[in-house]
């Protein structure tokens, strides 16, 4: 492992690759901790303290997890990566619902070319969208319940054009993350967008650790993280796993060559679907805690009710609703983006059958049925690594906190993430002659 990445720093391309990542990484944190213009800084950090380990933020929890808590310090990057991952996942819906994007992701590089345009204007509307939600409720000092507004106010002069340089600066924050995503993509290692990522929730960790064990002992401190490393090697195990369909391809004959004649195999992963089903279930259960909060009426029996069972992680109905809810989406999102008719189709097209299964209709017959079959079990499993940290909220006194270091979203990202920059950068090194990092 050591001689690998001693191998991957000495290989003068590879290092120019490695360091401008990191160096994009460390300038995408450093946006992240400076505060837009017009916040109080001093404020925010105080209102930050005295809501700490309470459910006053909760609502925000995915996008402040995305975002690595930039998201409630209102600093320039604070809605983070996720105004594009709203944008590319209904993007990706729409293939299936408008036959434009659908011809469009037939028609390969151009089309795709043309669906990236789409997704980043949609990146735009939405973060002028989100950033204005969040800048109205800071201005009506909502975003903090539990801190004093007139003790520490979070804009001390905000008037309208103070709010709308706010919502500017937060929207061109996230075109700039944008940008960095599509750099490191393009010059430097792994998935751009996906190492941003990684690097908001990596940054989480170290402080919430120390929340735990501040809060809990050293007992429990020791007990999650014992915790933590038994879920990240489950997560490891199961996405690697997958079930492989043999495919046999008939021998033609291309003018005066001969083609075909070889075996190959149609790879199914168990969690076909990845994070996306976790991040949907995960907003559909913030819908009715923003609506109460947004009202503001928190004496009304809609908001008890909310606050009491669907607000709060460790109340059973919470936690049912969710696993049912990511159930749901992993078939939902697998049966629009695996399209076992045109898989079939195209092994035909090009001379390839299953062997025992006849090609076309039955061979897309077959493709639903194993699908169908691998779907549960990784339904189940993305359900179970997403709720078991509710189980442990009491455990490390964190109450209604929705930032636990090790929660299903976090936790799938990290891995998933990293298993894809060690292969690609294992991928360079086997071009070069080196055993790569695994042996």
């Amino acid at each position: 492992m050591l001689g690998a990445v001693r191998s991957a720093l000495t290989t003068p391309d590879l290092r120019k690759k490695i360091l401008f990542t990191l160096g994009i990484v460390a300038v995408y944190r450093l946006g992240a901790t400076l505060p837009a213009p017009g916040v109080s800084y001093s404020n925010v950090q105080e209102c930050l303290r005295q809501v700490q380990g309470s459910d006053a933020a909760s609502v925000y929890s995915l996008i402040n997890l995305f975002s690595g808590g930039a998201l409630l310090q209102l600093s320039i990057f604070a809605l983070g990566i996720m105004p594009y991952i709203t944008a590319s996942i209904i993007v990706q819906l729409l293939t299936v619902v408008i036959p434009r994007f659908e011809q469009l992701k037939k028609e390969g590089q151009s089309g795709q070319g043309k669906l990236t345009q789409y997704t980043r204007y949609l990146t735009i509307a939405l973060a002028v969208l989100q950033s204005t939600g969040i800048v109205a409720l800071a201005d009506r000092n909502q975003l903090f319940q539990d801190c004093d507004p007139s003790q520490f106010p979070i804009l001390p002069n905000a008037d309208i054009f103070d709010l709308a340089v706010i919502v500017i600066v937060m929207t061109a924050g996230t075109a700039v993350i944008m940008w960095f995503g599509e750099l490191v993509t393009e010059r430097g290692v792994g998935n751009g967008m996906s190492l941003l990522i990684f690097a908001s929730i990596a940054a989480r960790i170290p402080a919430e650790g120390g929340n735990i064990l501040a809060s809990a002992g050293g007992v429990a401190f020791a007990v999650v993280c014992l915790f933590g490393l038994v879920i990240i090697a489950s997560v490891v195990f199961v996405e690697q796993g997958q079930r492989r369909i043999p495919v046999q391809y008939a021998k033609r004959m291309v003018g005066r060559r001969m083609y075909g004649g070889t075996s190959t195999y149609l790879p199914l992963k168990v969690n076909q679907a990845g994070v996306i089903p976790v991040i949907f279930g995960s907003s559909l259960l913030y819908l009715p805690d923003l609506l109460s909060r947004i009202t503001g009426n928190q004496d009304s029996g809609f908001s008890r009710f909310v606050q009491t069972y669907l607000a709060n992680q460790s109340n059973w109905l919470h936690i049912l609703l969710y696993f049912a809810l990511i159930i749901f989406f992993t078939y939902f999102y697998v049966s629009i983006t695996f399209n076992t008719e045109e898989r079939a189709d195209e092994m035909k097209k090009f001379g390839g059958f299953i062997p025992g299964i006849r090609p076309g209709r039955p061979t897309a017959e077959y493709l639903s049925y194993v699908l169908s079959r691998i779907t549960l079990p990784g339904s189940i499993y993305l359900g179970i690594i997403a709720v078991l940290p509710n189980f442990f909220l009491g455990l490390t006194g964190q109450g209604q906190n929705q930032n636990f270091p090790f929660g299903g979203t976090a936790v799938l990202i990290m891995v998933g993430v990293g298993l894809d920059t060690v292969k690609q950068i294992e991928s360079q090194l086997m071009q070069r002659n080196y055993e790569g990092f695994l042996r």
